[in-house]
């Protein structure tokens, strides 16, 4: 597998027959690299969102169009989505496995908020998110934006990821002491990569916390458009 950090939560995920945009934010986000759109975006086989924030799903479609593949997510968001950019989606839900190819990305709780910003204010689209994405018995987890929930034991006992992508920025998100927390507490990760950190100031600039909360985990802090192979 390839997991390659677009910034902020976004990823570019290789795994099995699949090229997965995974949140990509690409249009002003400040640790994007502007002119190095195309390159990151080549070749992908669907856009995954976690939830409806802009910084999350407001590309989703426009990225989807551009390159003739499918939004998938939660049903009410990706429903919107379709009606709005024009798009083929593939909507489900929590505890549902879509197929895609021969990967299977089954939908898991998280806990944070999901709406749309409108002229007229927030549309509520559905719940927030995370995935278990699984090729070949390897299996990514990726967190969405969340806190720590004691579902994560109940997502270790029936997916055992080998590999957590969590966000640990804190204000917004859990920080890097309760995304510590919660792959001590409830999972078994050989390879553990934070996100959601490092884009404002007002986000957490450094994993150095979850390092030394880790020592028998590979925590890798990824580097926007620097493929990590496992």
């Amino acid at each position: 597998m390839e997991i390659t950090w677009l910034g902020h939560s976004g990823f570019r995920i290789t795994m099995g027959d699949q090229v997965l945009l995974v949140d990509p934010w690409l249009n002003g986000n400040p640790m994007f690299p502007a002119d190095r759109r195309a390159e990151a975006i080549a070749g992908a086989t669907a856009v995954l969102v976690s939830h409806a924030h802009g910084d999350h799903a407001g590309e989703a479609g426009a990225i989807a169009k551009e390159l003739g593949i499918p939004v998938v997510g939660k049903y009410d968001l990706t429903t919107f989505i379709a009606a709005r950019d024009g798009v083929d989606t593939l909507g489900f839900n929590n505890g549902g496995t879509a197929r895609l190819g021969n990967v299977a990305v089954t939908m898991v709780a998280a806990s944070h908020s999901s709406s749309f910003a409108t002229d007229g204010g927030p549309v509520y689209l559905g719940t927030e998110s995370g995935y278990m994405i699984e090729h070949g018995g390897r299996t990514i987890y990726f967190s969405g934006d969340t806190d720590v929930m004691a579902d994560m034991a109940v997502f270790q006992d029936l997916h055992a990821p080998e590999v957590g992508i969590l966000c640990a920025g804190g204000f917004y998100t859990m920080d890097m002491k309760r995304a510590a927390y919660a792959a001590k507490k409830f999972f078994d990760f050989k390879t553990l990569i934070p996100c959601h950190y490092r884009t404002f100031p007002a986000l957490e600039q450094s994993a150095d916390l979850l390092k030394a909360e880790l020592p028998g985990v590979n925590v890798v802090e990824p580097q926007v458009l620097e493929p990590i192979r496992l």
